[in-house]
């Protein structure tokens, strides 16, 4: 039980004081009253001085009860002050409870309102993130990385905040004095997960991050300022055709060549062109790669006399040109690298084999800075098939050579599982690059994917990764760290 309070009690201390001073004061006057009647009695009688002595006897029994009275009286004086000043502070104590409390509450309330700004700010920023990550993730089928200058606009992903973003320059990049060490990784250079963990088993980070393209698609510049982010040179392999359609898809007869030639895609590729320009930083870009193949929608034909995609012979290089040309006139050139890549000439048609075929797929020097290859290990393997470097590559590096002295690069390579060659044949491969007939090979760039496809017409899943098992990964890392093969090695992160 709580006690009583401060007020309750000089309430009960005033009304007990005050019936006391009320009984006194009526005793008071009876007594007063009865001794002026007995004093005048006495004084008027003749024998009244022994009443004399009485009277006087009495008022000195009475004078303590009277200044008993005043004294109570002073006692009501200062209780009823004390009371009053103690209800003046209580009522200044309430008045500043009051005023915090209504000065709490204000700050309450200011503070849920920043709060609520916040909570918005976070979302927008949440939303304005997915955004752009959906942006980059949307239609990566690889990675690649570019070239020379400075990016003017800083803060991109992986740039380091507002760091701006630089490049050796391009003619270092054509040129280079060592080796480029690429690989193609799943979702690379948008997402460097699978890129890392490879290059962490391999202990070697590749400086070329290679990646793919659709002719339905704008230029995506954080491919390449989050390539160059890293130090990796971004190639792209840009293909004139939609970037969903499948690798078995021959008809996009709205992207055919006559239609690039005639210029239907003419605002496309200036606009393209503008936007690489604005990047500030070089590339590589491999266009419409293996086209001396059958499976792609630009290859002039079926190697049986029919065209493929209502194209005509000539029209790959004319389309070259023109694609050329454009970006000449926006000033992209300075910041390209124009890859030619055709496939080996190993398993094509007897057509496609023949002299001059290659020869007439080419743009001419004025047009490519680089040659590549496109070569693989692959089932199923013809009975003379002695899964080296030589079978793989001899015949059409020899062919390159005789078309062109550009640099060469094996663009896109890699060897399957089956049957159990794969160490071997990468044994071969870094085993033929130390050779000085090849120092014109400036590099090359490994498909490390596990890809399910036809080859002619069986269907078969290759793991082309380094690191596909213990024993291929084992000759990959050795093969690569020879010194004769002169590759830029930098310790993976």
């Amino acid at each position: 039980m709580s006690s009583p309070s401060i007020s309750t009690k000089a309430a009960n201390w005033w009304s007990q004081s005050r019936s006391r001073s009320q009984a006194t004061a009526g005793a008071a006057i009876l007594l007063t009253a009865t001794l002026v009647g007995i004093s005048a009695f006495v004084w008027a009688s003749p024998s009244g001085a022994p009443l004399r002595q009485a009277v006087a006897d009495a008022t000195e029994a009475i004078t303590p009860y009277a200044a008993q009275n005043v004294e109570l009286r002073r006692n009501l004086q200062r209780a009823t002050q004390t009371i009053a000043s103690q209800k003046g502070k209580m009522t200044a104590m309430e008045s500043e409870a009051l005023a915090a409390q209504a000065s709490t509450a204000k700050q309450l309330a200011a503070a849920q309102q920043q709060a609520t700004a916040a909570q918005s700010q976070l979302a927008s920023v949440k939303a304005q993130l997915a955004a752009a990550n959906a942006k980059a993730g949307a239609g990566s089928k690889s990675s690649a990385g570019g070239s020379t200058g400075s990016n003017p606009g800083s803060g991109s992903p992986g740039s380091g905040g507002g760091t701006p973003i630089t490049a050796p320059a391009r003619a270092d990049l054509v040129a280079p004095t060592s080796r480029y060490y690429g690989m193609y990784t799943e979702q690379a250079p948008f997402n460097w997960a699978t890129f890392d963990a490879t290059s962490a088993k391999v202990g070697v980070a590749p400086n070329l991050v290679g990646y793919f393209s659709g002719w339905d698609e704008t230029f995506r510049a954080n491919a390449v300022t989050r390539a160059w982010a890293q130090g990796r040179m971004p190639m792209m392999t840009w293909e004139s055709r939609p970037i969903s359609d499948a690798n078995n898809v021959l008809e996009a007869p709205a992207y055919s060549l006559p239609k690039i030639i005639g210029g239907d895609f003419d605002a496309y590729l200036h606009q393209y062109a503008k936007d690489i320009v604005a990047t500030g930083l070089p590339l590589a870009i491999r266009l419409d790669h293996e086209m001396n193949g059958i499976w792609y929608p630009w290859a002039e034909n079926d190697g049986q006399g029919k065209s493929i995609n209502g194209n005509n012979v000539g029209d790959y290089v004319k389309m070259w040109r023109h694609v050329h040309d454009i970006f000449q006139q926006e000033g992209a050139n300075d910041l390209v690298i124009w890859v030619w890549s055709p496939n080996i000439v190993n398993n094509l048609p007897a057509s496609h084999k023949a002299a001059g075929y290659l020869e007439s797929l080419y743009p001419g020097d004025d047009y490519v800075d680089w040659v590549g290859l496109s070569g693989y290990l692959r089932p199923p393997y013809k009975s003379d098939n002695n899964f080296s470097f030589d079978y793989t590559f001899t015949p059409s590096l020899n062919a390159l050579r005789a078309i062109t002295s550009r640099p060469i690069i094996l663009a896109e390579i890699g060897a399957s599982e089956t049957d159990g060659h794969k160490p071997a044949w990468i044994t071969s491969l870094f085993s033929a690059l130390g050779k000085p007939e090849n120092d014109d090979i400036i590099g090359l760039s490994w498909f490390n994917l596990a890809v399910t496809s036809y080859v002619e017409g069986v269907r078969a899943t290759n793991d082309w990764r380094v690191d596909s098992r213990a024993d291929t990964l084992s000759a990959f890392i050795a093969g690569l760290t020879r010194p004769e093969d002169r590759f830029t090695l930098t310790p993976a992160p």
